[in-house]
C-alpha cells in the first residue's frame, strides 16, 4: 500500500501518564495516575486543543468534559518492557523491547569499587556520591570542588551518573574527558546505567551558581535497531527536537534540533512543520519530567500542559491534509506520588489528521511498539529484525 501520510509528528510529553498500569505495584507505584491527579489538585486547567482531539474521552478529569465529536483517535498503552525510565520509554515506541531494567542508585549512591576507580583514573577525590537535585549539589559542594580540586559525582531518580565541573576551573574538556572514562567503567553489566551526564556550571561561590547549556549526554545505544534505522535507510527525513537524539545517540536520525525547554521545543516543531520534508519529525518535551514531576510540583505540571496546549493549537493550523500528529508520553511521574521517581504508568496515544474522517476512541494496546510500527507500515518499511509491534495503520481513516 502507498504511504497515506507524508510527514509524521510524534510529540512525547515526558512522563504525562494516564493511571497505573496492572503491574505497578511490583515498581513500587500504588495507585498513581499522573494526569488525574494534577486534574485534581488545580482549579483551572485550561486544555481546550487537547479537549477537542479526545484527551477528556479518554480519561476523565475535573474540570474538562468529554466532547461529543472529538477529531481524533484516541487510546491508552501499556509499556511491556521492564522499566519506567526515559531511555526504556522511548526506545520502546521505536519497536525495542527491553527486559533487563536500567540500573538506578537512588538510595545508596554509588559502589565504592566503582568510586575508587573513578577517581584513580580522573586523578581526583569524588565528593557528594548521593541523589541530588543539581542545583542544590552545586550550592552544597561547589566551593569544596573548586578550592581543594575534588569532582562532584551524583545521581537521582532516574539511572544516570552526573558529573559537575566549573567551566572558568575545570574546562569543558576535562570535565568531557572525565564522563567519558566514567561511561566505558560503567559499561559493566553491574553498574549500567543509561546515561552518563557532564553538569558544567559556572561561578565562584554559593549562591552564585548556575549551570550552562554546554551539558553532554553519554547514553547507551539502543540495543538493536529501531524504526528510526529502517526510516532513515529507506531515505526518509528523521527529524529529532529535544532529547531524541540524546536517548538514541544520533542512531536513525537525519537532523537534530536542541530545545531550551518545552515551549521552544514546540516552536522548532511548528517551524519544521511549516518546512517540505517526508518523514518523520520526533519531538521530546522534558520540561514536564525535569521541572514539575520529579520536583513534585501538580500546579506547575498543569501551568506546563496549559503552555503545550496553546502551542499545540498554533501547530494544528499548520499541518496539512497528509499529515499524522501523534501525541504521547514515555511513563509517568506523578507529582502527588511520594519520593521523586518516574511511575509506572499507562499513557496516552492521541492521533490527528485534517484528512480524518472518522474518530473515536481504540482499543487499548500492551506496548508502546505499535508507533514505530505504525509509522514504518505507513511509509512501507519493513521493521528491523527483533523489534516488536504491530500497525494500527488500518484503523486511521
Amino acid at each position: 500500500m502507498g504511504k497515506k501520510y507524508n510527514r509524521v509528528f510524534v510529540v512525547v510529553l515526558d512522563s504525562m501518564g494516564i493511571g497505573a498500569m496492572a503491574d505497578s505495584e511490583k515498581f513500587g507505584d500504588v495507585g498513581v495516575d499522573t494526569l488525574g491527579h494534577i486534574s485534581q489538585t488545580v482549579d483551572e486547567f485550561n486544555i481546550p486543543n487537547l479537549q477537542k482531539l479526545g484527551l477528556a474521552n479518554l480519561k476523565a478529569l475535573k474540570q474538562v468534559p468529554p466532547v461529543e465529536k472529538p477529531q481524533g483517535y484516541y487510546m491508552a498503552l501499556n509499556e511491556a518492557s521492564n522499566g519506567k525510565d526515559t531511555m526504556t520509554g522511548h526506545w520502546e515506541m521505536m519497536g525495542i523491547h527491553t527486559t533487563k531494567p536500567f540500573i538506578t542508585f537512588t538510595e545508596t549512591g554509588f559502589p565504592d569499587e566503582l568510586i575508587k576507580l573513578l577517581e584513580e583514573k580522573c586523578g581526583r577525590k569524588i565528593i557528594g556520591n548521593k541523589s541530588a537535585s543539581g542545583t542544590e549539589i552545586l550550592d552544597e559542594l561547589g566551593e569544596q570542588e573548586i578550592n581543594e580540586g575534588k569532582l562532584i559525582v551524583y545521581t537521582s531518580a532516574d539511572s544516570v551518573l552526573q558529573i559537575c565541573g566549573n567551566e572558568e576551573t575545570m574546562g569543558l574538556d576535562t570535565l568531557y574527558k572525565y564522563c567519558e572514562i566514567a561511561r566505558e567503567l560503567t559499561m559493566k553489566d553491574e553498574w549500567r546505567v543509561g546515561r552518563v551526564i557532564a553538569r558544567p556550571y559556572v561561578g565562584k561561590k554559593k549562591g552564585e551558581f548556575k549551570r550552562t547549556s554546554n551539558r553532554h549526554d553519554y547514553a547507551l545505544k539502543p540495543t538493536g535497531a529501531t524504526a528510526l534505522n529502517a526510516l532513515k535507510d529507506a531515505g526518509y527525513d528523521v527529524i529529532s527536537v529535544g532529547k531524541i537524539n540524546d536517548i538514541f545517540v544520533g542512531e536513525g536520525i537525519t537532523g537534530s534540533n536542541h530545545s531550551n525547554s518545552s515551549v521552544h521545543g514546540m516552536e522548532q516543531t511548528i517551524d519544521i512543520a511549516k518546512r517540505d520534508f517526508s518523514g518523520l519529525c520526533f519531538t521530546n518535551l522534558v520540561d514536564f519530567d525535569a521541572l514539575w514531576g520529579h520536583r513534585r510540583n501538580p500546579v506547575g505540571y498543569a501551568e506546563e500542559i496549559e503552555r503545550f496546549d496553546v502551542k499545540l493549537g498554533e501547530m494544528l493550523k499548520v499541518l496539512r491534509d497528509d499529515d499524522l500528529l501523534m501525541i504521547t508520553a514515555d511513563h509517568g511521574n506523578d507529582p502527588t506520588y511520594k519520593g521523586t521517581d518516574h511511575t509506572r504508568e499507562q499513557v496516552p496515544l492521541i492521533m490527528y489528521s485534517p484528512s480524518m474522517k472518522a474518530d473515536g476512541k481504540l482499543d487499548t494496546e500492551d506496548t508502546f511498539a505499535i508507533i514505530g510500527a505504525t509509522i514504518a507500515d505507513n511509509f512501507d518499511v519493513k521493521m528491523p529484525d527483533g523489534t516488536i509491534g504491530h500497525s494500527i495503520l488500518d484503523k486511521l481513516n
